[in-house]
């Protein structure tokens, strides 16, 4: 069990620290130089650990004069330059080696972890409150209960000991998670190579298993629970196995459950919602929350 840190001076050292190992100095040889890109993303990193927008971090860095100081910063930035950084620190490649790095740096030279889960969750792109909702309901005779018609989604593996990010996916739901866990297997075994895979029913199909076990060599515990009920035993090797097993390993599938606890951790540190508009940048913000969180629990 990992626990994160509430001190933002320390998740400054930290982000500043991974930022100057994953990214180059400048953006460009002729930049203006006035800021650098580890320092800009440690003031992104600040903003998710505060919870505010652009001109709140900017605000908050002018009061406390310390996070300055710590950051190296002749002036504070300000908020378009923190906005115009976003868009070009956070994008998936840039934004997947500052996850890399934060792998690198708790796990050290461990290069394998005994178990991954594997699961998504939906982020809230609004901020009117859920009663407010139910009580505009259309007629005024019932209460609605669906507050959305499309989400932010984070594909996520975590490691079932620490709760560290190990693979994330941002995109936009309702979709399905069964298309997903190849791109995630893969990206995590770009980082760190799991013994066991553990993922829920959303995941379940022959395929999955076969790139798992077969091609990769890890092994993945998912329920054979896709498709219409009924007695007769599921098509494919690894499914079939999976219903005749799974009640045996119920102890290690269990675990999954650690999934769940991360982005538990994740939406109460963080926040449950991302104030993004567009598809592309409700993605930025996501790799954000996904980075960050590894920095608290590096920090931790």
């Amino acid at each position: 069990m990992s626990y994160t840190s509430k001190s933002p001076v320390d998740v400054a050292r930290v982000a500043l620290r991974v930022a100057t190992q994953a990214l180059p100095r400048y953006a460009h040889r002729f930049s203006p130089k006035k800021f650098t890109q580890p320092q800009l993303f440690a003031c992104l990193a600040l903003k998710a650990f505060f919870k505010t927008d652009y001109r709140g971090v900017v605000i908050c860095l002018e009061d406390l004069p310390d996070l300055v100081r710590l950051l190296g910063l002749r002036v504070v930035p300000h908020w378009t330059t923190l906005q115009k950084a976003g868009k070009r620190l956070l994008t998936l490649p840039t934004s997947g080696r500052l996850l890399t790095a934060t792998v690198r740096r708790f796990l050290g030279r461990r290069c394998r972890v005994r178990r991954a889960a594997f699961d998504s969750t939906g982020l809230a792109c609004g901020h009117a409150s859920s009663y407010y909702v139910r009580r505009r309901a259309k007629g005024g005779t019932g209460w609605q209960e669906t507050t959305y018609k499309r989400f932010a989604k984070l594909e996520a593996a975590f490691d079932c000991d620490s709760h560290l990010l190990l693979g994330a996916i941002p995109r936009r739901g309702p979709s399905v998670d069964v298309d997903r866990f190849v791109p995630l297997l893969e990206q995590v075994l770009r980082r760190v190579r799991p013994e066991t895979v553990l993922a829920d029913a959303g995941y379940d199909s022959e395929p999955n298993h076969r790139h798992a076990r077969e091609r990769r060599g890890v092994r993945s515990v998912i329920p054979a629970e896709i498709g219409r009920p009924s007695p007769k035993p599921p098509t494919g090797r690894w499914r079939r196995r999976m219903r005749a097993r799974l009640d045996k390993n119920y102890c290690q599938y269990g675990q999954r459950w650690q999934a769940e606890t991360g982005f538990s951790m994740i939406k109460r540190r963080l926040g449950s919602e991302v104030g993004a508009r567009s598809y592309w940048s409700q993605c930025r913000e996501l790799m954000l929350l996904a980075v960050v969180h590894n920095l608290l629990i590096l920090v931790g």
